[in-house]
């Protein structure tokens, strides 16, 4: 009985007690007495031990054998969905427990989402506005979190992944930016080179070639530059359409090879076809778009290979597909610098690459190229031997081969 009564209790017991005392001696009968007795206790009693379990319960920390229970209609939600009690995680999904730990379950939602835009809508908002969360789960991630009433004091809580729409709008800045900034510095060139020309210096015949090559060569530098940006535009507005013309790939390296024997000092004369001469290798493909990859592979392996060395170009048949390979004898790539090389705008000698008319967007163009065919391209170097590009393409059925 002393575990059931509270001192509140015991205070109401004396009074009741001392209140039948009072009825017994002021000559009431013992019978109205020992009814007030036995009513006052009863009521005490069932009074205290009512508060104390109903503080017991409030007290009392959640039962995660049962509120922990996954719930399956939540844990087939693909994003992280908590409900709460109050401030308190009742229940969490599978995504969310991935996302915050299995231990949240009981927990502050406050505590277990540790993000300040979180915890004045935890703390006990509903139905609110997406609120951004940055950095939840890992530094690149991006959140938007929902909190929704859902009746009986709960609410529910929607975490949806904006990562991959945060990379692509920076990726987006970063592009405009860089594209910017390359239009930018040779029109400057030109446009200094002009306004010195117009001066005094346009009297002098050598000075003013020398300055009208410079302009010249600048103006190229932007062409080349809004070719390469026109081109990537018109992959990407193509990417779902997957190209399905046979193409003789053998006889688009024969083209390329004409086209660039003359070019970068006669290092045409050392491109080396590895397939026997008039070979028929068909690949499903854009022509216009194979070509501009051929250019870009073959063209990078003359600019960046030693003079005099050779540039390797071979197509290997493999089950359902064709292998392309592009391999020079170079300076070869740093490994650090790999995994960026089709980046757009991605240089790994900047001062290099614009010496020798680069723009920055050649790998890009090659990598949006191979997707659209739904190929594969593979980059690898070593320091002072060499760079190997290899794509991989989708070779016809013989139907459509003999078609």
């Amino acid at each position: 009985m002393a575990e059931i009564v509270s001192p509140r209790g015991w205070l109401a017991l004396g009074i009741v007690i001392l209140t039948a005392g009072i009825i017994a001696a002021t000559g009431a009968g013992f019978d109205a007495a020992g009814l007030t007795l036995v009513g006052g206790t009863a009521a005490v009693l069932a009074t205290t031990a009512r508060e104390a379990t109903e503080e017991k319960a409030a007290f009392a920390p959640v039962d995660t054998a049962s509120a922990g229970e996954p719930d399956l209609v939540l844990d087939a939600l693909a994003e992280p969905v908590l409900v709460l009690g109050g401030p308190r995680i009742l229940a969490a999904n599978r995504a969310a427990r991935e996302l915050l730990g299995d231990h949240i379950i009981g927990e502050d939602a406050r505590t277990a989402i540790r993000h300040p835009a979180a915890a004045a809508v935890l703390g006990g908002a509903s139905d609110t506005d997406p609120v951004a969360l940055a950095g939840l789960g890992s530094p690149d991630q991006r959140w938007d979190m929902r909190v929704a009433a859902i009746g009986d004091g709960r609410r529910l809580v929607h975490l949806a992944d904006r990562s991959g729409s945060h990379a692509a709008e920076r990726m987006r800045v970063d592009f405009v930016a860089n594209a910017s900034h390359e239009l930018r510095t040779p029109l400057a060139s030109i446009l200094g080179y002009v306004e010195t020309l117009s001066d005094e210096a346009g009297e002098d015949p050598a000075l003013r070639a020398r300055f009208l090559k410079i302009v010249l060569d600048e103006a190229r530098r932007m062409d080349r530059l809004v070719d390469d940006l026109m081109s990537l535009s018109r992959i990407e507005a193509e990417k779902f359409r997957t190209p399905a013309e046979v193409i003789n790939l053998a006889d688009l390296v024969d083209k390329t090879q004409a086209e660039l024997a003359d070019a970068h000092n006669g290092r045409g004369r050392d491109i080396i076809l590895e397939y026997e001469p008039g070979a028929y290798v068909p690949v499903l493909g854009d022509a216009s778009q194979l070509s501009q990859l051929l250019h870009n592979l073959i063209g990078n392996a003359m600019k960046y290979g030693r003079p005099g060395t050779p540039i390797r170009v071979s197509l290997t048949r493999e089950k359902g597909t064709v292998r392309l390979v592009v391999a020079d004898q170079g300076e070869g790539i740093p490994p650090e610098h790999l995994p960026r090389l089709t980046e757009r705008f991605y240089r790994v000698d900047p001062g290099r690459s614009r010496s020798i008319g680069g723009t920055g967007l050649g790998l890009a163009i090659v990598k949006h190229i191979a997707e659209r065919h739904r190929g594969r391209l593979e980059i690898s170097s070593r320091l002072g031997e060499g760079t190997r590009v290899a794509v991989t393409l989708r070779a016809p059925a013989a139907a459509e081969t003999l078609s």
